[in-house]
């Protein structure tokens, strides 16, 4: 136990080490260090690994990097043109890369897909355009809310997977923790575009990390 305590430590509080650039299209983003996830090969992982957690884990992680993908198309129509446009086009370019590895995830696991997609594909959208028009302002306080959430759920995923085998699932690890500073970084964009100025931005904020939370909820068990 004290091992598995001292991996979450060192996982947790690592900083970014597998910072990925913006704007990689067309291709699997380098992690620092030149260590190309897309060469993770998941052969042989599927032997005793914990089936609920991973089904659980990547159904879930999927369903919110396609929301994700969705949150920042709303976004793009809206605010396209604008002088943030090419700051929300990276972000979703990288969005994008994210997806995409869990799409490749999917198959590698055997995992379904939530079959709420078609309803996170509307919903995300929505809440991209509407945040939208509110402005640049408010737009960035949904991608704080947004990619708050979504690393502080990956932390959570991180503890899960080293409390059941750092070794065992290594490969997984490194994605999600990558993804997870990633995500955090778009926090830290959205911060620095004036989120906190938004029109009622404590409000906005909360309303939508509860919204995600009850999304994450329904996406790991349907």
């Amino acid at each position: 136990m004290e091992v598995a305590a001292a991996a979450v430590r060192r996982s947790l509080g690592q900083g970014r080490p597998l910072r990925c650039g913006l704007g990689l299209r067309g291709r699997w983003p380098v992690p620092a260090g030149g260590v190309s996830l897309r060469r993770c090969s998941t052969r042989g992982s599927l032997e005793g690994v914990n089936r609920p957690v991973i089904d659980r884990i990547i159904r879930v992680d999927h369903a919110g990097e396609y929301g994700a993908n969705r949150i920042y198309a709303g976004q793009m129509a809206v605010l396209g043109r604008s002088s943030v446009g090419p700051v929300i086009q990276q972000m979703w370019n990288q969005e994008k890369d994210h997806l995409k590895k869990f799409d490749e995830l999917m198959v590698a696991y055997r995992v379904r897909p939530t079959v709420l997609l078609p309803f996170w594909n509307v919903a995300g959208f929505v809440l991209g355009a509407g945040s939208a028009l509110l402005g640049k302002k408010g737009a960035m306080a949904c991608t704080v809310a947004v990619e708050e959430s979504i690393s502080d759920h990956y932390n959570s995923q991180i503890r899960t997977l080293v409390e059941e085998g750092p070794e065992k699932y290594k490969e997984l690890l490194q994605v999600i923790k990558q993804f997870r500073d990633d995500e955090r970084e778009h926090h830290d964009i959205g911060l620095e575009h004036d989120a906190e100025a938004a029109p009622a931005y404590s409000v906005l904020k909360t309303a939508i990390q509860l919204g995600c939370k009850a999304a994450i909820f329904l996406s790991e068990r349907i």
